[in-house]
């Protein structure tokens, strides 16, 4: 089920808030948890019950084998085997699932192979329930985990607002405002934060991010060659399509969350303002950011081992990230490029060179937005095509820029020329650049002018649902 479908805002988000804060009224607290495990499983069945025992079964293992390492097991080694092999299962079905396909192509394009693989469907939310369920076994394995029963464990990993597409939470962060008592009851404060914050993500979803998606589909299928400006507008295009989709994703997840009076961690923090590369994967899917450090760059000896081997890590960290978003080498060399720009960071840094801030923002924004291109881009010839287009600059001159503007053949999508792409590229700029960023907003109550803006945003948002489009991080 999406967020931005009628089935979800008019009948699935109002009935779950009814039957948990009833539940709550009378004093049913088990009873309220286990309504909310059910709406949120069967948020995640509505789109294939066929994986929902697969997701039953890795939260049985998981927790499991978590409970296992969190007692006092005597023997070192039995604990320390006994976490490998709980990672190594969970690591195992997210091979099997996303891997197999791109596996089986690389052998057969190697060795001329002709192994038929089998037909899989990669299930909703696997990275995710998967990376939060190995923090879970590691912070077991190192004793930061209490004695949770399996309701609260299940609604841990299966809470709706984050099941699908994250945040990677952490289960101190989570299970504690299960239980707390001052979140028992309805809070008014909490439902109009959340209602706005929704309504803001539904908005950058379905308005903005929905818009700019035509137009960057359509650039990167083009049968034809782009010229400098096409490709630029079509790498614009969805470096802010990404950006208002995980956004708004953010948004609506965090609302969502706040009505049952839950606050998920930050997960997004104004990205494109970033001054180089490590601002900007403090800013960029902030829990990713923090798995990746606490549970492979660390472990892996962080920066403790000398120069070589701190580069070695974040080279292996940020290949694994890439891998980890897709199943394709395109992934992979987008997450290796990220890793390097770390590492030339950390040399210019050291060697105390300062840039003026705008062309420190300039300079990443530029590098983030061709390296979109390798994370958007279906196969190679894809990336050819938009980043051979981004530096053919003999295709750019006065007379083919007007011309470009007024009759572009790529981007001229529903009558929609190329000028009101660059216009609305622009009032991207603005809103990324100028505004604060959702999770700053505070409200205590509505003002009149307040609440006439959060009901406008959300008839319009509710409009423009033309069609049910999934969010980018929907399927990883």
């Amino acid at each position: 089920m999406l967020f931005n479908s009628y089935e979800f805002i008019f009948l699935f988000l109002p009935i779950t808030f009814f039957l948990y804060f009833f539940l709550l009224k009378i004093r049913l607290y088990t009873a309220s948890k286990a309504v909310l495990v059910f709406m949120s499983l069967f948020f995640y069945s509505w789109w294939d019950i066929e994986y929902l025992p697969l997701l039953m079964f890795s939260l049985l293992l998981n927790y499991v084998v978590g409970g296992a390492l969190s007692e006092n097991i005597r023997h070192k080694i039995a604990r320390k085997s006994l976490l490998i092999l709980g990672v190594f299962l969970n690591l195992a079905l997210l091979a099997y699932y996303k891997y197999t396909h791109f596996i089986v192509d690389n052998y057969n394009s190697v060795f001329s192979g002709g192994i038929e693989p089998a037909e899989i469907i990669l299930p909703l939310a696997i990275s995710f329930f998967t990376f939060q369920q190995i923090a879970y076994l590691v912070d077991s394995y190192r004793q930061l985990t209490k004695e949770y029963d399996f309701l609260n464990y299940t609604l841990f990993v299966t809470f709706f607002p984050q099941l699908i597409s994250g945040p990677i939470v952490h289960h101190k962060e989570m299970i504690p405002q299960f239980s707390s008592k001052w979140n028992l009851v309805i809070r008014y404060k909490n439902i109009a934060l959340g209602l706005m914050i929704f309504s803001l993500g539904l908005f950058k979803k379905v308005v903005i991010a929905d818009s700019l998606a035509v137009w960057a589909d359509y650039g990167y299928d083009a049968q034809v060659p782009l010229e400098f400006i096409e490709a630029w507008m079509v790498s614009l295009s969805f470096t802010f399509q990404l950006y208002y989709d995980f956004s708004g994703y953010v948004d609506m997840a965090t609302g969502a969350a706040l009505l049952f009076n839950i606050k998920l961690p930050r997960n997004f923090n104004s990205p494109y303002k970033a001054l180089n590369i490590q601002d900007f994967w403090r800013r960029w899917h902030i829990t990713l950011s923090r798995f990746l450090r606490d549970y492979v760059y660390i472990p892996l000896g962080g920066n403790k081992s000398g120069k070589l081997l701190t580069y070695r890590n974040i080279l292996i960290t940020f290949v694994l990230g890439g891998i980890w978003h897709g199943a394709g080498w395109t992934f992979v060399v987008w997450g290796l490029l990220h890793g390097l720009a770390l590492i030339i960071h950390r040399l210019w840094s050291q060697m105390n060179f300062k840039l003026p801030t705008v062309i420190s923002w300039f300079l990443t924004f530029n590098f983030i937005n061709i390296t979109w291109v390798f994370f958007r881009a279906e196969n190679w010839q894809q990336v050819d095509s938009v980043l051979s287009g981004m530096v053919d600059f003999s295709t750019f001159n006065y007379k083919i820029f007007v011309n470009a503007i007024s009759n572009a053949q790529v981007l001229k999508v529903n009558s929609t020329g190329m000028l009101n792409v660059m216009l609305f590229l622009c009032a991207c700029f603005v809103l990324v650049l100028m505004f604060k960023n959702t999770s700053e907003v505070k409200i205590k109550r509505y003002s009149p002018m307040q609440a006439t803006f959060v009901a406008l945003i959300f008839i319009i948002g509710v409009v423009n649902i033309s069609k049910y489009t999934e969010f980018i991080y929907f399927n990883f």
